[in-house]
Parts: structure tokens; C-alpha cells; sequence
């Protein structure tokens, strides 16, 4: 009752005092102008959360395989980040997605939790980190051009040039570094690169119908049943030789890649649209470096800073520019 008897006071004034009617909207369009801000930069910076645990993946995958096969790593991965994310949702009491979002769902299963680990982790058995690392410089332009086909939207011309400027930039630092040669993973690295685009673009537009760290949820759910049988088969097929590395490195693909980095991704590129987000990927690469060079003991290479700063240019540029 004082609710409503407050809502007509409110009415009488503002019929009977116009002018103070017009001093409250200007104070009411000026506090709703931070809230259309802070979504954009908040989305950024999720994004830019995701890649730095995206950068991370191909590390720890390398530390993973000091312990384990190659998919006993994928499998047993996947299972953890599954009763992660079925914890989350459990607590949560999140219900089941409506029967129409199943498609999609499965599209960001097969991408992003199977497809992409698995294909990467086979291709680093014969593949340096570095050589490894052009899929990722190749992802972000993938990842626009599907969002493209898939949502109907047409980046501008000048996107679309930074994009392909950073990713060439990114392509011939990647492949300098690794000698240019083709590797006996290269098909493996491009088939990642095909699938974990179509992942992210299904995960990137059912983000906007639903949480994102739900939509990964749902994802790694729908993959438990196999990802539990493939564990069961792989881990008595291949062998296991647990280290400290191996278990850090299976711990960070699990929690740190798979869950976390997919949850702040999606969010991130449902705030600020898929083609804006995958171009902040650019920036992998390099960081997939670093984290190489700190990790792995790799001798980082004196080409790394000059391509930082193109592919930083180029990120600037895609931002910038309109849809």
C-alpha cells in the first residue's frame, strides 16, 4: 500500500510541477548513461579474459602429455570440466534449455569441448607450440566470416582488412618462427580451426538467449556420457605417468581452459558481438609465446615484440570499427 500511495504522489507532482518534472529527466538520462558503457567495456574485458586462458591451453596441454595420452588428456579433461560445470548447475537449480537450443548446444560440443582439444592435442605430438599457434592467429578471421554466414551481419570493409592484416601478421610470425615447414599435424590444426569456429559462433549466439557459463555447461553435459566411456578406455589403453606438470596441466585445461576461459568468453562476446570478440584473439598467439617461453623454457624470439604491436594495431582497428 505505501508503494502505491508513493507511485501517485509521484503522479501529483509531476502533473502540478512541471518544472520540477523537468529537472528530475535530466538527472534520470544522465544516470542511465554509465549502464550503456559499462556493458561494452565489462564484455571486453571477459573477452580478454578468455583469451589470456585460452593462451594457456597449449602449454598445459604439452605439460598434460608428460602424464598422460593423448586422449586419456581429452577425455579425462572433459569429464572434470563436465562435473564442474553439472556442480554449477545443480546448485544453481538451473532447469533444462528449451528443446530448440539442443541443436546448438551440440554444435558447441562437438567444437569446442571434443573437437578443438582433440584435433590440438594430437597435432602437438609432432607440432611445437609455435607451429601450433596458427591456428589461433587463423581464428579470430574464421570466427567472424561464420558469424557473418550464420547471423546475417556484415562487418565493415574496414574491419574485415584489420582482420586480415592481423591475421596475416600473425600467420607469417607464427610460421617464421616454426621454419615453414609443413608439419605431420597441419590437418589436424586446421580441422580445430574449422570446428572451434563454428563452436564459438553457436556458443557466441546462444549466449544472448541464455547465460554463457551455462551454455558451456549445457555443452560439457551433453558430452559426459561419452567423454566418461572414453576416459574408461583410453586410461586402460594408454599409459599413465603422473608428475607434477601432468596433473597441473590436466587441472588447467579442465577448470581453466575448458570451463572458466569458455564461460568469460561467451559472456564476453554476447555483450560485444562475435566479430568484435574474435578479433581480440589475435592476441593469442603471442601470449601462447610468453607462456611458452616461461613455462616450456622456449627462447622467445626477437620478431615477437614488432608483431605484438601489429597485432595490437590491428585489435585497435577491428574495435573501432563499424558493423
Amino acid at each position: 500500500m505505501r508503494t502505491k500511495n508513493s507511485a501517485t504522489a509521484t503522479s501529483t507532482i509531476a502533473v502540478t510541477a512541471t518544472a520540477e518534472s523537468a529537472t528530475t529527466a535530466p538527472r534520470t538520462t544522465g544516470a542511465a548513461a554509465p549502464s550503456a558503457v559499462d556493458p561494452l567495456r565489462r564484455g571486453t574485458l571477459l573477452a580478454v579474459l578468455g583469451v589470456v586462458s585460452f593462451s594457456l591451453t597449449f602449454p598445459s596441454t604439452v605439460w598434460g602429455l608428460e602424464s598422460f595420452g593423448p586422449w586419456s588428456l581429452v577425455t579425462v579433461r572433459s569429464t572434470l570440466a563436465a562435473l564442474i560445470a553439472g556442480a554449477f548447475l545443480l546448485v544453481g537449480r538451473v532447469p533444462l534449455p528449451e528443446r530448440r537450443h539442443w541443436a546448438g548446444l551440440a554444435v558447441v560440443a562437438g567444437g569446442v569441448v571434443i573437437g578443438f582439444p582433440l584435433l590440438t592435442t594430437l597435432a602437438l605430438q609432432t607440432s611445437t607450440t609455435s607451429h601450433a599457434a596458427v591456428v589461433v592467429g587463423l581464428l579470430p578471421l574464421t570466427t567472424a566470416t561464420l558469424a557473418a554466414l550464420r547471423t546475417g551481419r556484415r562487418p565493415s570493409r574496414t574491419f574485415w582488412g584489420a582482420a586480415v592484416a592481423g591475421a596475416v601478421v600473425v600467420i607469417a610470425f607464427t610460421l617464421q618462427q616454426s621454419g615453414g615447414a609443413v608439419s605431420q599435424g597441419d590437418l589436424y590444426l586446421f580441422g580445430a580451426l574449422l570446428v572451434c569456429a563454428a563452436g564459438y559462433t553457436e556458443g557466441g549466439r546462444l549466449a544472448r538467449l541464455m547465460p554463457g557459463w551455462q551454455v558451456i555447461g549445457w555443452a560439457l553435459i551433453l558430452c559426459l556420457p561419452l567423454m566418461v566411456a572414453g576416459s574408461a578406455v583410453a586410461l586402460t589403453v594408454e599409459p599413465v605417468h603422473l608428475n607434477a606438470h601432468g596433473v597441473i596441466g590436466l587441472i588447467w585445461v579442465a577448470a581453466g581452459s575448458t570451463f572458466f576461459g569458455l564461460y568469460v568468453w561467451y559472456r564476453g562476446m554476447a555483450s560485444i558481438g562475435i566479430p568484435k570478440a574474435s578479433q581480440l584473439q589475435l592476441a593469442q598467439p603471442l601470449l601462447t609465446l610468453f607462456w611458452s617461453v616461461f613455462l616450456l623454457g622456449e627462447t622467445l624470439p626477437l620478431a615477437a615484440p614488432l608483431a605484438a604491436v601489429a597485432v595490437l594495431v590491428c585489435i585497435a582497428v577491428t574495435q573501432r570499427a563499424k558493423s
